[in-house]
């Protein structure tokens, strides 16, 4: 016969409850989606040595930044850009094209193919870091328990972990009364779906993502309509930098009715111009295609959140404090899914902090709250990190500027790139910088310059003092900032 196990005996004064097993978790750590915030989660806790899983519900890792969102749409630009002859367009004029006619397959050509590496160098990191991967979707049994659903529908299975971070990013908003078809009415997600390339589009709702595809859209020669209820473009931008965005759109033969809201968008069969868009104020528009792209949700639906604990919003946003804790203190969120600012480089380190704060690690700064930049890949490119005019002068900080042109800097006019600019905003008492606007070629490349003086409390008179190659765009941060100290009255 077998040995029976010895029954726990109290000790004098000992409480039962002692006397209880230890939990027995599944992992150490469970990580819902594979995005830039997801994967620094993972690698993070596993450097740590700790039992992670990542689970994504498709095959294909890297969430929405790299499927169908910040990878594809920044590779399908650099397409548009290239195939169109757009950035020679200043030196041969505005008729140049590498390409005369460009279809939707090359420009997804060279999209799938740095998917496909993205893809397969995700897969590397996991793999070194033995991060293991469940392909499912997951929904909340409670708080510590998930069920998983396989990818393929069939199957299910139930894991706990003590640890959870929710990365599991957003999803395009789509009002239920739009027929949207994803070819003639689509979203951003839906782009890569595309079969053919439209002669004209009418783009709704020009925040970032709408405006970087209908500056796209225009390159490729499209007729571009664009409607937002608002009355500036992008009006969280410093207002000159949002100007000369402006005046560089309407130079490309985009009509935009700002002011005006969508009442209703219909499909008519067998038109020319299929899609009809009611506007407001009366008007009507009609397109060949549209796209629909007034923000994103927390893709959280299907999560049964509720069974966890853990509150959302109407948007199916997560609210969390600065260690990115939920209401739920050993539940995390981290990414998009939380909202502001939304960026993949910013997702990226408070996936890590995250980790880190979960097991128990204390970090000096908290990550996507402090000084980062924000770029937007616009046709032109825009960058901007610190405060801008509008928001000095609200809060009573004096400030003094300095700009510099593109065109009057040598490597603007072998470039072609006649429209770009550099502005830096500086403190008039000790000279340190505030902010830094730029809109040109190369834009989010430049910012970091600017970004590395300013973390390190740099003045503008290191731009002064500093050598930069020539003839480079780097030079644009010396000419401002004499333009800006020429400003100065001593």
């Amino acid at each position: 016969m077998s040995a029976q196990p010895a029954v726990p005996q109290l000790k004098p004064n000992q409480d039962v409850s002692t006397l209880v097993a230890p939990q027995k978790w599944d992992y150490d750590m469970l990580v819902i989606g594979s995005g830039p915030s997801g994967q620094r989660a993972a690698i993070q806790a596993a450097k740590l040595g700790k039992r992670v899983a990542l689970i994504e519900k498709t095959r294909a890792l890297g969430g929405i930044c790299v499927n169908s969102g910040t990878i594809p749409s920044k590779t399908f630009r650099e397409a548009v850009l290239h195939l169109t002859g757009f950035r020679e367009r200043g030196i041969y004029g505005s008729s140049y094209r590498v390409k005369q006619d460009i279809v939707i397959d090359d420009l997804l050509y060279r999209v799938h193919q740095v998917i496909r590496s993205e893809i397969d160098v995700i897969k590397n990191h996991m793999t070194r870091n033995r991060v293991e991967l469940i392909e499912s979707t997951a929904c909340f049994l409670d708080p510590h328990t998930l069920e998983l659903t396989h990818a393929s529908g069939h199957g299910k299975r139930q894991i706990n972990a003590e640890k959870i971070i929710i990365a599991c990013g957003t999803e395009a908003s789509r009002d239920s009364h739009i027929p949207f078809d994803g070819q003639r009415i689509f979203t951003s997600d839906d782009v890569l779906g595309l079969q053919s390339l439209p002669r004209s589009v009418i783009v709704v709702g020009a925040g970032v993502i709408g405006l970087e595809y209908a500056t796209m859209f225009a390159a490729l020669g499209m007729r571009v309509t664009i409607i937002d209820k608002r009355p500036v473009l992008l009006p969280f931008l410093d207002h000159e930098i949002s100007a000369a965005l402006t005046y560089v759109v309407q130079q490309s033969n985009v009509t935009m009715r700002l002011g005006e809201e969508v009442a209703d968008i219909r499909l008519l069969d067998g038109a020319s111009k299929p899609v009809e868009v009611h506007l407001k104020s009366g008007k009507l528009l009609h397109a060949e295609a549209a796209l629909y792209s007034i923000g994103r949700a927390g893709a959280t639906e299907s999560m049964n959140l509720k069974a966890a604990g853990v509150n959302k919003d109407d948007r199916g946003r997560i609210g969390v404090n600065k260690h990115f804790q939920t209401n739920q203190d050993h539940i995390y969120a981290v990414g998009d899914v939380i909202g502001f600012p939304s960026l993949a480089s910013t997702s990226y380190e408070q996936g890590r902090a995250a980790a880190r704060h979960a097991l128990g690690l204390s970090e000096e700064h908290e990550a996507g709250i402090g000084l980062f930049p924000y770029g937007i890949y616009t046709v032109p490119e825009i960058s901007t990190i610190g405060k801008n005019e509008d928001e000095l002068t609200a809060a009573g900080i004096p400030y003094e500027i300095g700009k510099s042109n593109y065109r009057e800097i040598a490597r603007g006019q072998i470039i072609g790139d006649r429209t770009g600019m550099l502005k830096i905003i500086f403190s008039p008492s000790d000279k340190k910088i505030l902010g830094i606007h730029i809109m040109g070629e190369g834009a989010s490349e430049l910012i970091h310059i600017g970004q590395a003086v300013m973390v390190l409390n740099g003045t503008i008179d290191y731009f002064v003092d500093a050598v930069f190659n020539y003839p480079t765009l780097g030079e644009c941060y010396k000419s401002a900032a004499l333009d800006g100290l020429n400003r100065l009255v001593y």
